[in-house]
């Protein structure tokens, strides 16, 4: 009995003791793993003097019930109060709120100059439960005509949506923004590896005009697949070494590369098209792979998959190849399960946010740009911009349209052209690339007849019209019954020579060198 009771009060200091320790505020200062982030993010990556202002937003994760205090420092070749109004260290998001705005209001000093830049960094909060999201930095630059506006080199890092990115990849998104002024890149989806009656060699546009495209369009999806087992004899496994022997090549002969990626839905891991799946896959699976869902582990896993393509994708020259990461595509439509139909466009910004930080930040990939690319299901910017996860998550705006392009004409060729011009005025203010990520004419003889002029009259004015600067467009691939870009003997091979002969015409061997910065 007087052991126990021994055993007893020994018991009830050891309580007491760890109580008081968990209850004082000077012990485990750490935050709750459950922690509110706290990022920052501009509507506009430039302002112009004297009247065109701007802001940076400071956002919360999730609104709380009391004010949080974020601390943060200003700096860039701007002069606080002197090309801009005055801006404090802190601001204050009041409870219950998302998020703060701290106005950038230019000043019109009169004097010719070069572009400056403002750029905040977010430090600290008064919370412990809200700790800084890895978006924690953004830029705004000072011009004096938006238009006029010119990338340095040296600057070019604080405008992509990983800073810490490969000299390559800070390269790549330099060139590719450069580029865009005066020329856009041709490119063609599997142009290495699919050909028009399966005959094999040369990629179709080189057995054309005599040259490969500029750019090599690929996908994660046979890569990532569950039936890929990693086995020499696996037929999965044998697609993923051709398709990386493929970015291999193009990265080797200076193209540039971009990802895409069809996921399967992860619950039978067999169909990404809708029309295939169940009812259940199609209302669930989307939502399965947020952060807490049923599916959320594996998708993940499938994370790490291309974390580790990307991580071990090396060319010639012994350097991480740099690539375009283009997933969920085409998101404004219903035939993909991450649709519009599938998901509100919190849930869609919050995956996507998810994925850069994870391949980013957890997984530590250094050498991709992140491309967004709804199809062409807007007319406006607040359409365009509907899901769109923010000026830190993204690199490249893009757009895939086929129908605008599918025999209508010049009102199609307009349409098309006012839906690029959207996308152009919008990477212009916010210092991203333009693209027009998907497109093309599906030709299969006996079946549908090419249209005339439809590259060198219809494709290039869609392209060109207007003033618009576009880095690159792609076809998609060709296949057996079916091509998107003529070989020899069709009907329409002069015309798209003529296509690929006008003067902002790009193919790979009029690349300048991608993966180096000027001096």
């Amino acid at each position: 009995m007087k052991n126990f009771k021994l055993i007893f009060s020994v018991l009830l200091i050891a309580i007491f003791f760890n109580s008081c320790s968990k209850d004082s505020p000077e012990e485990n200062p750490e935050p709750a793993t459950n922690a509110i982030k706290v990022s920052i993010s501009t509507a506009t990556n430039i302002v112009v003097e004297p009247s065109l202002n701007g802001a940076f937003t400071v956002t919360l994760s999730e609104g709380i019930s009391k004010a949080t205090k974020v601390s943060y420092t200003v700096s860039g070749t701007a002069t606080n109060g002197e090309d801009f109004e005055t801006i404090s260290n802190s601001l204050t998001i009041p409870a219950n709120t998302l998020s703060s705005v701290i106005a950038i209001n230019v000043l019109d000093d009169n004097i010719s100059e070069d572009n400056e830049t403002i750029i905040i960094t977010l430090t600290s909060t008064d919370n412990a439960n809200v700790v800084l999201n890895s978006s924690k930095t953004a830029t705004i630059t000072i011009s004096s005509n938006a238009e006029s506006f010119s990338l340095n080199p040296e600057d070019t890092s604080t405008y992509m949506v990983n800073p810490n990115a490969t000299p390559e990849t800070i390269a790549l998104f330099y060139n590719l923004k450069n580029v865009s002024r005066t020329n856009f890149i041709i490119g063609q989806q599997d142009a290495f590896n699919s050909f028009y009656n399966n005959n094999v060699g040369d990629s179709d546009i080189k057995k054309t005009t005599g040259n490969d495209p500029g750019l090599l369009g690929s996908d994660f999806m046979f890569i990532a697949d569950d039936n890929n087992d990693g086995t020499a004899s696996n037929w999965w496994y044998q697609q993923e070494q051709k398709i990386k022997a493929d970015a291999i090549e193009a990265y080797n002969k200076g193209m540039v590369n971009v990802f895409m990626w069809h996921l399967r839905e992860p619950y039978e891991g067999e169909h990404f098209y809708t029309s295939d799946m169940t009812v259940f896959q199609k209302n669930n699976a989307f939502k399965s792979i947020l952060p807490g869902g049923d599916n959320h582990e594996y998708y993940k896993e499938k994370l790490q998959i291309v974390a580790d393509v990307a991580n071990n994708l090396v060319g010639n020259d012994g350097k991480l190849i740099p690539f375009i990461f283009r997933p969920f595509h085409e998101f404004d439509g219903d035939w993909f399960w991450w649709g519009a139909s599938y998901c509100t466009p919190q849930e869609y910004i919050t995956l996507w946010q998810f994925t850069v930080e994870y391949l980013r930040d957890t997984l530590n990939v250094n050498n991709m740009l992140f491309a967004f690319s709804p199809d062409r299901n807007f007319n406006s910017e607040s359409e365009y911009l509907n899901r769109y996860p923010g000026d830190n998550y993204v690199d490249i705006l893009g757009m895939d349209n086929y129908g605008d392009l599918n025999n209508m004409g010049q009102s199609g060729i307009d349409t098309a052209n006012e839906k690029l011009q959207i996308i152009d005025k919008l990477a212009k203010e916010k210092v991203k690339i333009a693209a027009f990520t998907e497109t093309g004419y599906f030709v299969t003889p006996g079946q549908n007849n090419p249209i005339s002029g439809f590259y060198a009259n219809n494709l290039y004015q869609v392209i060109t019209n207007n003033s618009i600067e576009i880095a690159f467009m792609m076809f998609w691939n060709n296949t057996e019954d079916t091509y998107v870009t003529p070989v020899p003997g069709m009907s329409s091979a002069s015309d798209f020579i003529g296509f690929t002969n006008k003067p902002k015409s790009l193919l790979q061997n009029e690349l300048p060198n991608m993966y180096v910065l000027p001096n």
